[in-house]
Protein backbone atom coordinates (compact mmCIF):
# COMPACT_ATOMS: atom_id res chain seq x y z
CA UNK A 1 0.00 0.00 0.00
CA UNK A 2 0.74 3.84 -0.45
CA UNK A 3 1.05 6.86 1.30
CA UNK A 4 -0.43 9.88 -1.27
CA UNK A 5 -0.50 13.46 -0.36
CA UNK A 6 -2.40 14.92 -2.39
CA UNK A 7 -2.37 18.80 -3.04
CA UNK A 8 -5.17 21.23 -3.82
CA UNK A 9 -4.99 23.19 -6.50
CA UNK A 10 -6.67 27.29 -6.71
CA UNK A 11 -9.97 28.14 -4.98
CA UNK A 12 -10.04 24.96 -3.23
CA UNK A 13 -9.44 23.46 0.18
CA UNK A 14 -7.88 19.98 1.52
CA UNK A 15 -11.77 18.72 2.25
CA UNK A 16 -12.58 18.60 -1.26
CA UNK A 17 -10.58 15.62 -2.01
CA UNK A 18 -13.00 13.28 -0.03
CA UNK A 19 -14.41 11.63 -2.60
CA UNK A 20 -11.48 10.87 -4.14
CA UNK A 21 -9.77 10.26 -0.96
CA UNK A 22 -12.42 7.65 0.27
CA UNK A 23 -11.82 4.99 -2.69
CA UNK A 24 -8.36 5.05 -1.90
CA UNK A 25 -8.58 4.63 1.90
CA UNK A 26 -11.00 1.81 0.92
CA UNK A 27 -8.23 -0.11 -0.84
CA UNK A 28 -5.69 0.26 2.48
CA UNK A 29 -3.91 3.65 1.35
CA UNK A 30 -2.59 6.05 3.58
CA UNK A 31 -4.30 9.34 1.69
CA UNK A 32 -3.38 12.67 3.36
CA UNK A 33 -5.54 16.03 2.24
CA UNK A 34 -3.76 18.75 3.75
CA UNK A 35 -5.43 22.68 3.22
CA UNK A 36 -2.80 25.11 1.82
CA UNK A 37 -1.77 27.62 3.92
CA UNK A 38 -4.38 30.55 2.41
CA UNK A 39 -6.67 28.71 1.26
CA UNK A 40 -10.39 27.43 2.61
CA UNK A 41 -13.17 29.78 4.27
CA UNK A 42 -11.70 31.88 6.25
CA UNK A 43 -8.55 31.43 6.17
CA UNK A 44 -6.05 34.73 6.44
CA UNK A 45 -4.96 35.38 2.58
CA UNK A 46 -2.36 36.86 3.62
CA UNK A 47 0.48 34.95 2.04
CA UNK A 48 3.32 33.89 -0.17
CA UNK A 49 4.16 31.19 -2.01
CA UNK A 50 6.68 30.06 0.43
CA UNK A 51 4.00 30.33 2.69
CA UNK A 52 1.75 27.71 0.87
CA UNK A 53 5.15 25.53 0.22
CA UNK A 54 5.93 25.45 3.83
CA UNK A 55 2.57 24.49 4.71
CA UNK A 56 2.97 21.12 2.78
CA UNK A 57 6.54 20.41 4.16
CA UNK A 58 5.50 20.84 7.54
CA UNK A 59 3.22 18.34 7.30
CA UNK A 60 4.57 15.86 5.40
CA UNK A 61 7.55 16.24 8.24
CA UNK A 62 4.98 16.73 11.00
CA UNK A 63 3.30 13.11 10.18
CA UNK A 64 6.58 11.81 9.79
CA UNK A 65 5.74 10.61 6.26
CA UNK A 66 8.11 8.78 3.91
CA UNK A 67 8.35 6.70 0.62
CA UNK A 68 5.50 9.28 -0.07
CA UNK A 69 3.56 9.96 -3.48
CA UNK A 70 3.18 13.56 -4.07
CA UNK A 71 0.18 14.68 -6.01
CA UNK A 72 -0.34 18.05 -6.79
CA UNK A 73 -3.57 19.37 -8.79
CA UNK A 74 -3.07 22.84 -10.86
CA UNK A 75 -1.68 25.55 -8.61
CA UNK A 76 -1.02 22.64 -6.45
CA UNK A 77 2.06 21.79 -9.29
CA UNK A 78 3.78 24.71 -8.74
CA UNK A 79 3.81 24.05 -5.11
CA UNK A 80 4.69 20.15 -5.31
CA UNK A 81 7.96 21.11 -7.54
CA UNK A 82 9.07 23.51 -4.33
CA UNK A 83 7.97 20.76 -1.65
CA UNK A 84 10.18 18.24 -3.71
CA UNK A 85 13.77 20.68 -3.14
CA UNK A 86 12.92 21.01 0.28
CA UNK A 87 12.49 16.81 1.39
CA UNK A 88 13.35 15.05 -1.85
CA UNK A 89 14.58 12.28 0.41
CA UNK A 90 10.30 11.92 1.54
CA UNK A 91 9.41 11.16 -1.96
CA UNK A 92 8.63 8.25 -4.12
CA UNK A 93 6.92 10.28 -6.65
CA UNK A 94 5.87 13.35 -8.30
CA UNK A 95 2.44 13.26 -10.08
CA UNK A 96 1.30 15.84 -11.27
CA UNK A 97 -2.89 16.24 -12.26
CA UNK A 98 -3.42 18.90 -15.30
CA UNK A 99 -0.68 21.09 -13.18
CA UNK A 100 1.31 23.38 -13.51
CA UNK A 101 5.34 23.13 -14.28
CA UNK A 102 6.40 26.49 -14.31
CA UNK A 103 9.35 26.88 -16.64
CA UNK A 104 12.49 28.27 -14.60
CA UNK A 105 12.23 31.56 -13.63
CA UNK A 106 8.80 31.55 -14.07
CA UNK A 107 5.65 32.59 -11.97
CA UNK A 108 1.82 30.73 -12.64
CA UNK A 109 0.82 33.98 -13.93
CA UNK A 110 3.79 33.75 -16.50
CA UNK A 111 2.05 30.15 -17.44
CA UNK A 112 -1.62 31.40 -18.10
CA UNK A 113 -3.29 33.04 -21.50
CA UNK A 114 -3.10 37.04 -21.08
CA UNK A 115 -7.10 37.17 -20.74
CA UNK A 116 -6.56 35.18 -17.46
CA UNK A 117 -3.49 36.96 -16.41
CA UNK A 118 -5.92 40.68 -16.86
CA UNK A 119 -8.75 39.13 -15.39
CA UNK A 120 -7.01 38.15 -12.13
CA UNK A 121 -5.35 41.60 -11.73
CA UNK A 122 -8.30 43.20 -11.97
CA UNK A 123 -10.06 40.89 -9.63
CA UNK A 124 -7.24 41.25 -7.30
CA UNK A 125 -7.34 44.67 -7.04
CA UNK A 126 -10.87 45.44 -6.68
CA UNK A 127 -10.84 42.70 -3.98
CA UNK A 128 -9.70 45.07 -1.12
CA UNK A 129 -7.67 42.13 0.44
CA UNK A 130 -5.81 40.76 -2.44
CA UNK A 131 -7.56 37.58 -3.64
CA UNK A 132 -9.02 36.47 -6.72
CA UNK A 133 -12.89 34.88 -6.80
CA UNK A 134 -12.90 32.67 -10.16
CA UNK A 135 -15.90 33.79 -11.58
CA UNK A 136 -19.31 31.45 -11.73
CA UNK A 137 -19.51 31.55 -16.13
CA UNK A 138 -15.30 30.46 -16.00
CA UNK A 139 -16.01 27.85 -13.21
CA UNK A 140 -18.80 26.41 -15.39
CA UNK A 141 -17.75 26.68 -18.92
CA UNK A 142 -14.07 25.98 -18.60
CA UNK A 143 -13.46 23.94 -15.50
CA UNK A 144 -16.33 21.78 -14.64
CA UNK A 145 -18.16 21.90 -18.36
CA UNK A 146 -18.65 17.83 -17.74
CA UNK A 147 -21.35 18.37 -14.58
CA UNK A 148 -24.90 18.99 -14.44
CA UNK A 149 -25.75 22.67 -13.80
CA UNK A 150 -26.71 21.33 -10.04
CA UNK A 151 -23.54 20.08 -9.41
CA UNK A 152 -21.84 23.37 -11.08
CA UNK A 153 -23.46 25.38 -8.44
CA UNK A 154 -23.01 22.87 -5.41
CA UNK A 155 -19.40 22.49 -5.70
CA UNK A 156 -18.34 26.46 -6.48
CA UNK A 157 -20.33 26.98 -2.99
CA UNK A 158 -17.57 25.15 -1.68
CA UNK A 159 -14.52 27.19 -3.18
CA UNK A 160 -13.08 30.48 -1.61
CA UNK A 161 -11.16 33.51 -3.08
CA UNK A 162 -7.27 32.49 -3.49
CA UNK A 163 -4.44 34.58 -2.34
CA UNK A 164 -2.84 36.75 -5.66
CA UNK A 165 0.57 37.36 -4.53
CA UNK A 166 1.61 33.31 -4.49
CA UNK A 167 0.31 33.96 -8.24
CA UNK A 168 3.29 35.94 -8.88
CA UNK A 169 5.72 34.67 -6.96
CA UNK A 170 8.70 33.77 -9.28
CA UNK A 171 10.16 30.47 -9.06
CA UNK A 172 13.76 29.49 -9.91
CA UNK A 173 13.03 25.71 -9.34
CA UNK A 174 16.87 24.83 -10.00
CA UNK A 175 16.87 22.40 -7.64
CA UNK A 176 13.73 20.69 -9.23
CA UNK A 177 15.05 20.17 -12.44
CA UNK A 178 17.87 18.57 -11.37
CA UNK A 179 15.89 15.93 -9.36
CA UNK A 180 15.57 12.09 -10.36
CA UNK A 181 12.52 11.62 -8.30
CA UNK A 182 10.01 9.71 -10.96
CA UNK A 183 7.21 11.82 -12.19
CA UNK A 184 4.03 11.05 -13.55
CA UNK A 185 1.69 13.48 -15.32
CA UNK A 186 -1.88 12.79 -15.21
CA UNK A 187 -4.02 14.70 -18.44
CA UNK A 188 -8.08 14.76 -18.29
CA UNK A 189 -8.72 15.00 -22.01
CA UNK A 190 -11.19 17.50 -21.68
CA UNK A 191 -9.66 19.81 -19.68
CA UNK A 192 -9.93 23.29 -20.86
CA UNK A 193 -9.43 25.20 -18.04
CA UNK A 194 -6.22 26.09 -19.94
CA UNK A 195 -7.55 26.32 -23.58
CA UNK A 196 -5.84 23.92 -25.72
CA UNK A 197 -2.94 24.68 -27.83
CA UNK A 198 -0.42 26.88 -27.53
CA UNK A 199 -1.95 27.85 -23.36
CA UNK A 200 -2.99 23.80 -22.86
CA UNK A 201 -1.93 21.50 -20.25
CA UNK A 202 -0.18 18.83 -22.42
CA UNK A 203 1.89 18.57 -23.41
CA UNK A 204 2.90 22.23 -22.51
CA UNK A 205 3.52 21.28 -19.30
CA UNK A 206 3.73 17.61 -19.03
CA UNK A 207 7.20 17.59 -21.65
CA UNK A 208 8.72 19.94 -18.73
CA UNK A 209 9.12 16.54 -16.49
CA UNK A 210 11.81 15.30 -18.69
CA UNK A 211 11.09 11.47 -18.27
CA UNK A 212 7.17 11.46 -17.28
CA UNK A 213 5.29 8.54 -16.96
CA UNK A 214 1.67 9.78 -18.73
CA UNK A 215 -1.82 8.61 -17.57
CA UNK A 216 -4.97 9.61 -19.20
CA UNK A 217 -8.84 9.90 -18.36
CA UNK A 218 -11.91 11.58 -19.88
CA UNK A 219 -12.78 14.75 -18.14
CA UNK A 220 -12.91 18.22 -17.19
CA UNK A 221 -10.31 19.79 -14.69
CA UNK A 222 -12.75 19.14 -11.87
CA UNK A 223 -13.01 15.36 -12.56
CA UNK A 224 -12.70 15.07 -8.76
CA UNK A 225 -16.03 16.20 -8.65
CA UNK A 226 -17.35 14.54 -11.85
CA UNK A 227 -15.76 11.73 -11.71
CA UNK A 228 -14.35 10.76 -8.19
CA UNK A 229 -13.70 6.56 -8.54
CA UNK A 230 -12.17 7.02 -11.91
CA UNK A 231 -9.60 9.58 -10.84
CA UNK A 232 -8.98 7.82 -7.72
CA UNK A 233 -7.85 4.73 -10.08
CA UNK A 234 -5.76 7.03 -12.18
CA UNK A 235 -4.00 8.00 -9.03
CA UNK A 236 -3.03 4.73 -8.33
CA UNK A 237 -1.84 3.95 -12.01
CA UNK A 238 0.12 7.14 -11.67
CA UNK A 239 1.47 6.86 -8.78
CA UNK A 240 2.47 2.64 -9.17
CA UNK A 241 6.29 2.02 -9.34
Amino acid sequence: MSTYVLVHGSWHDGDLWREVAEPLRAEGHDVHTPTVAGHGKGADKAVTHDDCVASIVDHVVGHDLTDVVLLGHSFGGTVIARVAEEIPERLRRLVFWNAFVPAPGNSLDDEIPPHYRETFAALAAASGDDTVMLPFPIWREAFIQDAPLELARATYDLLSPEPYQPFLAKLPLTRFYDLEIPRSYINATEDIALPPGEWGWHPRMSSRLGLYRLVQLPGSHEVMFTNPALLARKIVEAGRD
